[in-house]
This record gives structure tokens, C-alpha cells and sequence, in this order.
């Protein structure tokens, strides 16, 4: 390694890594590379191009001759940009759209047949090229909008004048905004459920809702938030808020207020949220209500450190105080963590700890930024067409207002998650030691119930299944519709709306033969897991106090916590 082409080649990869820390470089040079070395391929490949070229023209000729013609390349319905009827009356708009489609799925299909090429490499580079054809598409300029060239005429401007003022709005907050900064109020509109705050330390408060009902179950239900996002996602309006829900049915909730982390965090590790946050909110709901035990629920890296906390548990002598637990879309298995990998390389991680100990945190909105690029066209180019070019003003979606509402990871904790969780997925290997005992999901027992979603990008639905062969307890798992937060916040509606699998899952790995196995239930999921938890969480009986002398009332529901910018 001394020798003079070994050091320069050093010396190159690290210039490399700190001009293009996501290998974006790296990854598109690998995939021309891989077909230029086939160059039969290669040819058969641009010869199939230049065949359909040749069929986008001729019906081009044909819509502008008034000759009735098929879409060469149809518009899928589940892509928005291309939906106005312009783009396929008006012969120009029409050619327009299908050329750029013709090459947006020639180079898509193109890089996954990269022959010789690894998955992962594969993975990137489909994914950063996909921002590139994202952000080139027709729809995100004006004179190439048909939709934003009718709207600006029938104004006579006014749509102009105010996407100009909305660019200057995102320009000053530095993103592109989804959502007005002050569309709502919490404590009003949002996580406006009636509660007190019982606990507070450096890392969290813990709030105990008020009783609805004449009598409660005697467990309490322990909801643990991620501290990626603020706990209100669990208590959005009224009608979709999960902790309003479950207070209804007869159940004492508390639920975890993270602190909004800042420089003077640097040093907080994971197994701090752990033993500080987790545990502690666990200890409160316990001596509060006098149960010796809880069902505890966690949602996303909450679920991740629930399960990380139920495997210490397990590896030491003293009972468990969790009798059963739930998770909502939680990865313990990160082998394959879905489209998120894209993010997760050695090199990357690198980068990021670099710019976490120059802060201290990682800034929430620099996650939320990479988050959006999954779903660049429903979560950035909407908004930008939208905004500037439609001149239309942001609706105020409570879910939206809440993804906004970013959060700071410390950043000894967020380095350990990604190197110990992401990139070396040693929790599910066994490998992890955490305050001072070797954690295996294989030790715990305690029946659980766990939640995925179909379209969940962020935890993919296959991989926290994966879950269900790691521990060694009874498993219920459910399949929910939609994503990563909308398949959770769903509560029931009539007629329904939504649709879940359910189904025993003890002891299996195997998602997809579980799913052939199972039927589907219309209606929402939290029918199903209500009465699941009621089963489980002891008889009715007199309401606990809100609070005591040890855990006093420090404020009102939702506390100070979730108010920190």
C-alpha cells in the first residue's frame, strides 16, 4: 500500500468521496462502463430506441394531420403530471409528452438491464437518474405546461404574479414548502387531546391522557414516538388521532414527548432514549396507574428501540414490564432497508457523521429533504408546479404540517443507528451490547402484534415482516393499505375505505407465502387490534389519577417538548 500508484489511487477515492459523498458519480460511471463492455447488447438496445423513435414520430405526423392515433407510450394512471386532456388534444403537447416518456423509460429500463452490474449499484444509479429525468419532465416549466399557460391567460397573470410570491415565500424558508408554517395550531386543531404532562427529563416528556370513559382497563397502553418526527402524528384531528381512539375505547394512554435535540445533545447515545426515554416512560405509566405491567406500542425507530429495549429485558434476570407489545411499520431486520439504502453507504455515512459533529445533530430538515427524493414527484414537483406555476395556495393537511414540524438527532445516537442498525444489521444478527447485556430478539417471548404497510417506502412491509421470525413469542400481523403513515392513521370509516391482511405469523419469515395465506378484511385495522388489546389488557376498573405525588402535573397536554423549533 505504499507503493506510488496505491497512494494515489487513495488519494483519488478520497477526493471522490468528499465531491460526491452519495456516489452519484460513481454509480452512473459503473453503468456506462458495464455496457460498454457488451457492446451487443448495447446496439440491440439502442436499436429497439430508435425503432419506437421512429413509432413516437409517425404518430406525431398523425395527431397533427387531425389521423386519430394511440399513445406510443401510454401515460400511467397513477402519474398526475400528464392527467390534463391538453396533453393529448394539442398535437405539440401530445409529441412533447411522448418523447419525453419514450426516454425517461428507455433509460429507466436500460440501467436495471445493466448487465454485470450489482443490485445495489443498480439501485443507485436508477435512483439518482430518476431525479434528473424528475426534474426535466415538461410539466415543471411553464412554456411547456399547457395547464399553467391556460391558467396565466384566464387570470390575466394573477397565477404568475402569485407563484412569484409563493418562490419568494420558499426561498426565504429555504425549502419548498408543502404546507404554511402556521396552518395550525397544537393544543387546538392538532394533538388536541385532553392529557397532562406527568414526567419530563433531558430527553423526553411523557403525557398521561385523560380518561373518556367510566372505567379503564387496567394495563396501560404505552405509545413510544420517534423521535425522527414530534408524537402528534398519534394525536393529529380528532377523527384520525390514535390516541383520541384508544382513550375512547377504555384505555389509559401516556404516550412519549421527545425533546427537540440541539448541540448540547452531541453525546446522547441510543442506549440513553433507551434506558432514560423508553424505560422511563414505561416506569411512569407503572407507577401511575399501579399495573406492574404495560402493552407497550412503538411506532418506526420507536418500534426499533422497543425492540431493542424488549431484547435487554430479555437478556437479564428481573420480569419484563412489557406483557405484550405492538409495532407499527418497524424494521429489526435492516438487510434490505427498501429505496431509503440508496442513502446508506459506507461513504455516505461518512459524510453525514462529518457533518453531524460539526453541529452536534443532524437537522431533521435535511432528513425530511432526503425522505421527499423517494417520491420527488408527489412530494417536490407538485408543489413546485402547483405553487409557481398554477399560483395555487397550500392546503392545510394536518399530515403534511406535521412532516414539516422537523426534529434533531443527537449525533452520537444517529451514527450508532446507522452504523450499528442500517449498515452492519446487527440487532437482528445477535451481535449488540447494550447496557451491559448481549441483545437477541430470540429470547423474547411476549406475544406481539405488528403492523406493515403495502406501500410503505420508508419500512418496507416484507422487511418488518422479517420481525415475526426473529422473536419467539406468538405473532399477529397485519398488512395495511396504503403507506408508511396514512396505512397507520386510519381509522374507521363507513363506508370502508381501506383494506388489511391479518393473520397469525408465529414463527415466519416468509411474507409473501404468509400474504397467499390470509384473506382480506375491509375496514380499518384498528378494529382488529382493539379488541386484540382489550383481550389482553385486564378487567374495567376505577379511573387511575392523572398524575401523583412522585410523577406531579408539570403542564397541560401537549406540553413544551413538542412547541421546540
Amino acid at each position: 500500500m505504499n507503493d506510488p500508484l496505491s497512494q494515489t489511487t487513495e488519494f483519488l477515492r478520497g477526493i471522490e468521496a468528499a465531491l460526491d459523498p452519495f456516489g452519484i458519480g460513481r454509480a452512473c460511471r459503473e453503468t456506462v462502463t458495464a455496457w460498454l463492455q457488451q457492446p451487443q447488447q448495447l446496439a440491440e438496445s439502442m436499436a429497439r430506441l430508435s425503432a419506437d423513435v421512429l413509432r413516437v414520430q409517425a404518430h406525431a405526423w398523425k395527431k397533427a394531420l387531425g389521423v386519430e392515433s394511440d399513445d406510443v407510450e401510454p401515460v400511467s394512471g397513477f402519474d398526475e403530471r400528464f392527467q390534463d386532456p391538453a396533453w393529448t388534444a394539442h398535437p405539440g403537447f401530445d409529441a412533447l409528452k411522448e418523447f419525453y416518456l419514450l426516454q425517461t423509460h428507455w433509460l429507466q429500463d436500460a440501467i436495471f438491464a445493466t448487465p454485470g452490474l450489482d443490485p445495489a449499484s443498480v439501485q443507485r444509479a436508477a435512483f439518482w437518474v430518476r431525479q434528473v429525468l424528475d426534474a426535466i419532465a415538461p410539466t415543471n416549466f411553464f412554456w411547456t405546461n399547457p395547464l399553467a399557460i391556460a391558467k396565466a391567460i384566464e387570470s390575466g397573470g394573477t397565477t404568475l404574479r402569485q407563484g412569484l410570491t409563493h418562490f419568494a415565500r420558499d426561498l426565504a424558508a429555504g425549502d419548498v414548502l408543502m404546507v404554511e408554517p402556521d396552518a395550525f395550531e397544537l393544543g387546538r386543531e392538532l394533538a388536541a387531546t385532553e392529557g397532562v404532562v406527568v414526567f419530563r427529563n433531558e430527553l423526553l416528556e411523557v403525557i398521561q391522557y385523560t380518561a373518556q370513559t367510566p372505567q379503564v382497563h387496567a394495563m396501560p397502553v404505552v405509545l413510544v414516538a420517534p423521535w425522527i418526527n414530534k408524537f402528534y402524528i398519534l394525536d393529529l384531528k380528532p377523527r384520525t388521532s390514535l390516541v383520541r381512539h384508544l382513550v375512547s375505547q377504555g384505555f389509559t394512554v401516556f404516550v412519549t414527548s421527545w425533546r427537540n435535540a440541539g448541540a448540547e445533545a452531541r453525546d446522547t447515545g441510543f442506549e440513553d432514549y433507551l434506558m432514560h426515554g423508553v424505560r422511563a416512560a414505561i416506569d411512569t405509566a407503572r407507577a401511575i396507574t399501579g399495573s406492574p405491567e404495560v402493552h407497550a406500542v412503538g411506532y418506526c425507530l420507536g418500534g426499533t428501540a422497543l425492540s431493542t429495549l424488549m431484547a435487554w429485558y430479555a437478556a437479564g434476570d428481573e420480569p419484563c414490564p412489557v406483557a405484550h407489545w405492538t409495532l407499527f411499520t418497524t424494521l429489526t431486520d435492516f438487510s434490505d432497508p427498501g429505496e431509503i439504502g440508496v442513502f446508506l453507504t459506507p461513504e455516505t455515512v461518512d459524510f453525514i457523521e462529518r457533518n453531524m459533529q460539526r453541529k452536534g445533530y443532524l437537522d431533521g430538515a435535511e432528513m425530511a429533504r432526503s425522505f421527499r427524493l423517494l417520491r420527488p414527484n408527489s412530494l417536490i414537483w407538485h408543489y413546485v408546479v402547483h405553487s409557481y406555476l398554477y399560483g395555487a395556495e397550500l392546503p392545510p393537511f394536518d399530515v403534511l404540517f406535521w412532516n414539516m414540524d422537523t426534529t434533531r438527532m443527537p449525533a452520537t445516537m444517529h451514527a450508532w443507528y446507522l452504523r450499528e442498525l442500517y449498515l452492519g444489521n446487527r440487532l437482528a444478527k445477535g451481535e449488540i451490547t447494550l447496557g451491559g447485556r448481549r441483545l437477541q430478539l430470540g429470547r423474547v417471548q411476549q406475544p406481539l402484534y405488528a403492523v406493515g404497510c403495502e406501500q410503505d417506502h420508508i419500512a418496507p412491509w416484507k422487511q418488518t415482516f422479517l420481525t415475526c421470525g426473529l422473536v419467539s413469542g406468538p405473532v399477529r400481523y397485519v398488512l395495511a393499505t396504503s403507506g408508511h403513515i396514512l396505512g397507520i392513521i386510519n381509522p374507521p370509516v363507513d363506508p370502508p375505505k381501506r383494506r388489511y391482511w391479518v393473520g397469525d405469523a408465529s414463527g415466519c419469515s416468509d411474507g409473501p407465502a404468509w400474504l397467499n395465506g390470509v384473506a382480506k378484511v375491509p375496514g380499518s385495522w384498528w378494529e382488529d387490534w382493539v379488541p386484540w388489546l382489550a383481550a389482553r389488557c385486564g378487567e374495567l376498573r376505577e379511573l387511575p389519577p392523572l398524575g401523583t405525588a412522585e410523577y406531579p402535573v408539570l403542564a397541560a397536554a401537549p406540553g413544551t417538548y413538542v412547541l421546540q423549533k
